[in-house]
């Protein structure tokens, strides 16, 4: 597992840009980490990697959010509120995954056991100085 150290919102916005650089259709990514660990923050900047014009809100009352406006659709789920897999499936989210676009999925965790094999996980953990972020990374 990869270990990137992120100090400030430079770092977070880096390493959102860079991954975005690396998606393609169908890629999935699984944000995974506590309250204010900045998942949401990230979603920002990769969206902001693939050209996203729109202002990325966090999805947790609708489940998920498209945003359509880049090279590639960025489907945005915050899955905080979701109980099981199943109940996630009742939603229709599961066609998302195979929409052509980049799926990035808040509260991975609570969802994994329907995740492809290939997702992307991140785990983001507090860090030992103030404002600093580990991510742990499985790509």
């Amino acid at each position: 597992m990869r270990e990137v150290i992120i100090r400030n919102e430079q770092d977070t916005r880096r390493f959102g840009m860079e991954l975005a650089g690396q998606l393609k259709p169908g890629d999935i990514i699984a944000l995974i980490g506590d309250l204010g660990t900045g998942k949401t923050a990230l979603t920002r900047y990769i969206a902001e990697g693939l050209g996203v014009k729109e202002t990325i809100t966090s999805p947790t009352f609708t489940i998920v959010k498209e945003y359509r406006s880049g090279r590639l659709p960025l489907f945005h789920f915050d899955v905080y509120r979701i109980q099981s897999s199943e109940e996630l499936f009742q939603t229709g989210a599961e066609e998302y995954f195979d929409a052509g676009g980049v799926c990035v999925i808040e509260w991975a965790d609570q969802i994994a056991e329907i995740l492809p094999d290939d997702t992307r996980c991140i785990f983001l953990e507090y860090g030992e100085k103030e404002g600093e972020r580990i991510y742990r990374c499985t790509f």
